[in-house]
């Protein structure tokens, strides 16, 4: 096979390549935007609830007045652009439903590394006028530990 050949073959992977990450970008935005209301439910705490591995988080949730005002997605899910947030609504989602549907959902549920640095995230930027004020560097959970779905003392 010639010089060619290869980059001819080579094109055709490359055009292939892209029309399945273009079918693949449709599919998430039909998904996400496509069906009626899909995107706006899936933003609320009962669409998190549906799931049953959630039901004591969100039994929590419903009874801590903290922060009974704010959805699931506003503290588990980037906040801090519409790209960004999208992008992490879609992977959460299905690595959610992979796990649900695989029957790999753990006994407790725990924050990865990446969602506790998402949660701090928007902890600091809600609360930014109170963390400008703090010197110490952490997790704001360290201190606030009654704000833990599991410590909150509705479980």
């Amino acid at each position: 096979m010639g010089i060619s050949g290869i980059l001819t073959r080579h094109r055709r992977l490359l055009q292939v390549a892209g029309l399945v990450v273009l079918a693949a970008l449709g599919l998430g935005a039909f998904m996400s935007f496509g069906p009626p209301g899909l995107y706006a439910k899936s933003g609320t705490p009962e669409f998190c609830a549906r799931c049953h591995v959630m039901e004591t988080e969100y039994e929590d949730w419903f009874h801590t007045a903290g922060h009974r005002r704010v959805k699931c997605i506003e503290c588990h899910l980037p906040s801090d652009s519409f790209p960004r947030h999208i992008m992490w609504k879609g992977i959460e989602g299905m690595w959610d439903s992979y796990v649900f549907y695989s029957g790999r959902v753990p006994e407790r549920i725990s924050l990865s590394a990446h969602g506790a640095a998402i949660l701090n995230e928007n902890c600091r930027r809600c609360h930014s006028e109170t963390v400008a004020n703090i010197k110490e560097d952490r997790n704001c959970w360290q201190c606030h530990r009654r704000l833990s779905h599991r410590t909150s003392g509705s479980l």
